[in-house]
């Protein structure tokens, strides 16, 4: 489905802040899904007809994605989705495993009822998409409980630092889960954090999560490494025009 058949996103007198954002989110899931591959352009011809916009709330989409560290800015030549190294990589899994661990800890002192409810909730839908192999909504109720358990530390600062972390981590573990042994492994992963939640076992919820990081980290590794070699023309007219559109289109 193209993005263009969306219900257009309502704008403030101005028609800025409101428009942009809408933009940015329509990206930033393109992203995430990787229809956007790491190193692609971003063609503002083909992203204004897709999206209906004009270039103003586009490249101002491009500054808040920017600011996440999804895509890098181009002087004068528009913007294109942030490729990370294999050592940022790294450096980016060791830091979201350790705000993941302290958060996880803890939550296990500090979540409340309701809070666990939800978690439990959440797991339940998560394992049904599992079941039936619906990755989209899979990885939406992954985030969502991972975003619960950090909510319920109780930290406000850690919950910032998280979220501004993760964010550069969101495309990178969507694709992660496209080994099906790896996938399977991550289910069985969150059983056992729900379980040292319910214990409310933080030194095991410290330890489970510090693996299911590090876990993740080498199965982005192992589909990065197995990528063919980047094609150098990928960022030039008219093949990334193309790929722009199909992108955009499916």
């Amino acid at each position: 489905m193209s993005i263009a058949s969306d219900p257009p996103p309502q704008a403030s007198q101005d028609g800025l802040p409101v428009l942009h954002e809408a933009v940015a989110g329509r990206l930033r899931t393109l992203i995430v899904q990787g229809r956007l591959a790491p190193g692609q352009r971003l063609n503002e011809r083909i992203l204004c007809e897709q999206l209906k916009v004009s270039r103003t709330p586009l490249r101002e989409a491009y500054k808040v994605l920017a600011g996440e560290g999804l895509v890098r800015l181009l002087p004068n030549r528009g913007a294109e989705v942030l490729r990370l190294t294999e050592p940022e990589i790294i450096e980016l899994f060791e830091l979201i495993g350790g705000l993941e661990a302290l958060a996880g800890e803890l939550a296990c002192a500090r979540i409340d009822a309701a809070a666990l409810m939800e978690i439990r909730t959440l797991h339940a839908e998560m394992m049904a998409c599992h079941a039936r192999r619906d990755l989209a909504p899979y990885f939406d109720l992954n985030r969502r409980i991972h975003e619960a358990i950090n909510a319920a530390a109780g930290n406000s600062m850690l919950t910032e630092t998280y979220r501004r972390v993760n964010m550069r981590c969101q495309s990178l573990r969507y694709r992660s889960n496209f080994d099906q042994d790896k996938w399977d492994a991550a289910m069985a992963d969150h059983a056992a954090m729900l379980e040292a939640l319910e214990r409310r076992d933080g030194a095991r919820m410290r330890v489970l999560l510090t693996a299911h990081l590090a876990a993740k980290c080498e199965a982005v590794l192992k589909a990065m490494r197995s990528e063919p070699p980047r094609d150098p023309m990928q960022r030039r007219a008219p093949r990334a025009a193309v790929a722009l559109a199909a992108a955009l289109a499916r």
